[in-house]
C-alpha cells in the first residue's frame, strides 16, 4: 500500500472516530423558494441538492475539527485552511460536483486527506455501477441517456463508461481467476466447453454442500485438448481444490475432459455423463421421424427412480438399434453406464434433475452470449476474458439454490461408499 493510500486510510478512521465521540450537529437552511424550484425538476433534483449541501456541511465539519472557527486565532493548531478545489462523488452511477475544502499541515506544508470526503469517495464507486447497469445491457454509447440524470451530472460519456467498465471486469477477472478453494466444501464439479468468438472455453463449476453453485475459474484454448484441460485443473489445484476427496463429475462426454479429471482425480472421481448430450448424440445417428421416438424412450429410462430398471430399458433400446441403426445403438452404448452415475448413487429426484447433465454451465453461457451482444468489435488482449468473466459473475449472483439441496450429504455419503467399494474391488484384484 503506497504512502498516500495509508495516510487516506487514516483519515477515514480519525473522522470517524471523531464522529462517534464529539458527534456535532449538523445544521442546514434551504430557502424554500429554491426547493419549490427544484421540485419543478423533479424530486431526483431535490435530493440531488440536498445530497451536495449535506456533504459539503460534513467536510466543513471536519475541517472545522482539523482547523478550527474562522477568525479564532488558536497557536496551537497543527494545520490550517488552503481554499478548496473541484471533487466529485458519485451517486447511482452518476457523478456530480462537490467543492472539496483543502486543509495543509502546518509543519510540513503538505495537504491533508479529508476523511469524509475518503467516505463519500467509497459510498458508491462509479464502476460498480457501471458495471451492474452493463451487465442488464446497457451500451456505454445508451449509458447517459438512460440514466435519469441530475442536472450536474459529468463523466458518463462513452469513453468514461468504457474506461470504468474495464476497470471493473478486470478485477472481475481477477476474482474469478484466483478465488481461492480451499475453503469451498465441493461435492460436485461440472465441465464443460464452449466455442464464444471462434474461441474454445472451458469452464468448471462447483456445487458445495449447502447448495450453492460456484464458478472456479476460466480457460481459453484453441480447441477441447488434454493439455488445456490439464493446465485448468492444475490450476484449480493450486487454488486449494483437494482431487483426493471423493467427488462426482458431470462431463459432456468429452474425452479430454474425462482424461485431465483422471488424471488430477484418480479414483476419488465419479464420473456422470451428460445424459442431454448422449440423447442429442443417438439421435444425430437417426433418420428424421424415428430421432424422436428413440429420444423419448431414452427420456423414459433416465426418468426411472431404479438403476435396475433404467439399464435394463437402455439395454433393451440398444438391442432393437444394433439390426436397425449400428451406428446409434455403438453411440448408446459408449459411456452407457456412466450416464446412469446418478441412478447407482440412490440420488434423490430433485438432485438428479442438476446432476444429471451439465444444463446449469449451459444456462450460464446463453446468460454470457446474451449480454456480450452489445460488443459490436472484439479487439486483442483480455477483452474476451473480461467480458465473460463480468457475464459469469452476474449469472453467479443470479443463482439460486439448488433445490433438494437437503439431500446433498446423502449424496456425500453414498459419492465415500462407492469410491471405496471401487478401492477394494482394485486392491483385490491386484491380490488376486
Amino acid at each position: 500500500m503506497k504512502r498516500y493510500q495509508i495516510n487516506r486510510k487514516r483519515a477515514v478512521q480519525a473522522f470517524k472516530k471523531h464522529a462517534q465521540e464529539a458527534n456535532p450537529p449538523i445544521q442546514m437552511v434551504f430557502p424554500l423558494a429554491e426547493v419549490v424550484a427544484r421540485l419543478q425538476e423533479g424530486m431526483k433534483e431535490l435530493v440531488g441538492m440536498l445530497l451536495q449541501q449535506t456533504m459539503q456541511e460534513t467536510m466543513q465539519q471536519e475541517v472545522r475539527f482539523l482547523v478550527g472557527d474562522r477568525g479564532q486565532p488558536n497557536d496551537a493548531r497543527q494545520a490550517y485552511r488552503w481554499g478548496s478545489e473541484q471533487g466529485y462523488c458519485v451517486v447511482q452511477g452518476q457523478k456530480l460536483h462537490l467543492g472539496r475544502p483543502r486543509v495543509v499541515d502546518k509543519r510540513t506544508h503538505r495537504e491533508l486527506p479529508l476523511g469524509s470526503y475518503e467516505l463519500f469517495q467509497r459510498a458508491c464507486l462509479m464502476e460498480d455501477a457501471v458495471w451492474a447497469k452493463m451487465m442488464r445491457q446497457v451500451s456505454t454509447r445508451n449509458y447517459s441517456e438512460l440514466l435519469q440524470q441530475f442536472s450536474e451530472t459529468y463523466g458518463v460519456k462513452k469513453s468514461a463508461v468504457s474506461e470504468h467498465f474495464i476497470a471493473c471486469s478486470r478485477q472481475k477477472l481477477q476474482q474469478l481467476l484466483e478465488r481461492p478453494l480451499t475453503k469451498l466444501n465441493l461435492c460436485a464439479l461440472l465441465l464443460d466447453g464452449t466455442i464464444f468468438q471462434a474461441e474454445h472455453l472451458i469452464v468448471p463449476m462447483g456445487i458445495t454442500s449447502s447448495g450453492h453453485k460456484v464458478f472456479l475459474g476460466l480457460r481459453q484454448g484453441a480447441t477441447e485438448n488434454a493439455e488445456v484441460v490439464k493446465a485448468l485443473l492444475g490450476d484449480l489445484q493450486d487454488r486449494g481444490l483437494d482431487f483426493n476427496v471423493p467427488r462426482l463429475y458431470v462431463l459432456d462426454g468429452a474425452k479430454a475432459l474425462r482424461r485431465g479429471v483422471e488424471r488430477y482425480a484418480g479414483e476419488a472421481a465419479v464420473f456422470q455423463r451428460c445424459q442431454v448430450h448422449k440423447m442429442r448424440n443417438v439421435a444425430a445417428h437417426l433418420p428424421e421421424g424415428y430421432d424422436c421416438a428413440v429420444k423419448a424412450r431414452m427420456q423414459a429410462a433416465y426418468s426411472s427412480l431404479d438403476y435396475g430398471e433404467a439399464k435394463a430399458a437402455l439395454a433393451r433400446l440398444h438391442a432393437e438399434l444394433i439390426h436397425r441403426n449400428p451406428s446409434a445403438a455403438a453411440s448408446l452404448a459408449e459411456g452407457m453406464e456412466e450416464t446412469l452415475s446418478v441412478h447407482r448413487l440412490r440420488m434423490a429426484p430433485l438432485l438428479r434433475r442438476t446432476f444429471s447433465t451439465t444444463n446449469p454451465i449451459e444456462s450460464a453461457f446463453s446468460v454470457v452470449e446474451t449480454i456480450c451482444r452489445n460488443v459490436k468489435h472484439w479487439s486483442g488482449g483480455d477483452q474476451r476474458l473480461r467480458w465473460i468473466a463480468s457475464s459469469l459473475a452476474y449469472a453467479e449472483s443470479r443463482f439460486r439454490r439448488l433445490q433438494g439441496f437437503q439431500q446433498i450429504p446423502f449424496l456425500i455419503k453414498e459419492l465415500e461408499l462407492l469410491t471405496l467399494k471401487r478401492d477394494l474391488k482394485v486392491r483385490h484384484a491386484g491380490v488376486a
